[in-house]
């Protein structure tokens, strides 16, 4: 019972220190982060949140072949220079919008606003602020994780902004400091890996067996991603976000970005299929430790394969569900799809996909090797339980 209590306090310490170095993290960034220059990607300095005070007009315009429903709303700016004005801004009556988006007295926008050189502002709308319900949804995502999950999911939370930590405030900044992409997003995610790892589950030998695996599948992984980014002559142009990367940082190479984000994107479902398989390993062990080496290697290599054949399946819909608007729009003319795949950010999508997949597909069999290894005899297990921790959570050896 103390060394269970221990175990339970032990995790609570860490958990409570991983919280303290989050927030010391993001106190220290946060304030001195320098200040947005006018000519930064995304909203301007110009960029202000405004509130629609009156419908002045409503009506239809004919925008080349589409009729759509235009609006001029009374906005009163919210802050910055102009705070308290009223400025008139047009919806719709010059450029093209969705269908049945139209603003409502009382709604909160963005509007760009500036002033001409005899003096006259001019309010531009620029998008919806959607902020409160995007912070609706991520309270339900939470209450919902705790709900289910209990403590493991409140820390399987706190894991994710770990990983978001060390993505946004290392991984990033570093690239942009001119560092090589490759290395950076290896080192950023092995120490965002082996935090969430412990934090979730703890000092155990499932989650030191997983670390490994984990380890050498993303070198695998990183592997055939600069093989076949470089085979396929790949150069990290088929993103738009490219095309600015270069404008503002001169130092940075495109192609080696496009290696670090496929090891990063594989990394998500290469964690949940190592811990997966370590666990069936031990957990075939405290069934029955007498099963053999080749017994328990090929009993969770079975339950694998099922996994990994969904897990591509997700993949698979996954790509192909985000880049729905792509496949629409080049559907339009009935094109030869055997040239399709020529073009860059498509032959991008293929070759990431792919190349994750295979990453997957060795995280398999690795694992298993040295789950199954590490469990092979008692003996075995009494040593390493003693410098590694217990088998699993669930477990007291």
């Amino acid at each position: 019972m103390k060394k269970i209590r221990l175990k339970l306090n032990g995790n609570l310490i860490f958990t409570v220190l991983v919280m303290l170095a989050m927030a010391i993290t993001i106190i220290v960034k946060e304030t001195s982060r320098p200040a947005q220059t006018p000519d930064a990607i995304g909203y301007g300095s110009g960029t202000v949140k405004g509130e629609v005070v009156q419908i002045l007009e409503s009506g239809t315009v004919q925008l080349g072949s589409i009729e759509q429903e235009y609006q001029i709303a009374q906005v009163r700016i919210l802050e910055g220079d102009f705070k308290d004005t009223l400025v008139s801004v047009d919806h719709g009556a010059y450029q093209i919008l969705p269908r049945g988006f139209s603003l409502t007295t009382g709604e909160r926008i963005l509007v760009t606003v500036g002033q001409t050189p005899d003096g006259a502002l001019r309010a531009y709308f620029i998008d919806y602020i959607r902020l409160t319900p995007m912070l609706v949804l991520f309270a339900m995502f939470v209450v919902a994780s705790i709900l289910v999950s209990g403590w493991k999911g409140f820390q399987s939370l706190l894991s994710m902004g770990v990983s978001l930590l060390i993505i946004f405030y290392f991984i990033i900044p570093r690239i942009l400091a001119g560092a090589d992409p490759i290395w950076t997003s290896i080192v950023g995610s092995f120490i965002f890996l082996a935090v969430t790892q412990y934090l979730v589950y703890g000092w155990t030998l499932k989650t030191q067996v997983a670390l490994v695996a984990i380890v050498i599948a993303m070198t695998i992984t990183g592997f055939l991603a600069v093989w076949f980014v470089n085979y396929t002559s790949l150069n990290g142009f088929g993103n738009e976000s490219a095309m600015y990367l270069m404008q503002q940082g001169e130092n940075l190479n495109i192609q080696n970005v496009l290696i670090a984000s496929i090891i990063i994107g594989t990394l998500g479902v290469l964690d949940d299929l190592v811990i997966s398989q370590a666990s069936v390993v031990m957990e075939l062990y405290s069934a029955n430790p007498n099963m053999s080496f080749r017994e328990r290697f090929g009993a969770a290599f079975h339950i694998g394969r099922d996994h990994i054949a969904a897990t591509v399946n997700t993949l698979v819909l996954a790509y192909v569900g985000a880049g729905l608007m792509m496949f629409l729009l080049f559907s339009l003319n009935n094109p030869d799809y055997l040239l399709l795949v020529n073009i860059n950010f498509i032959a991008e999508e293929i070759v990431r996909s792919l190349v994750g997949t295979l990453g997957l597909f060795s995280a398999v069999p690795i694992t298993n090797l040295i789950a199954s290894w590490a469990v092979d005899t008692p003996e075995r297990v009494q040593k390493l339980c003693r410098i590694f921790g217990p088998l699993g959570a669930s477990h007291d050896l």
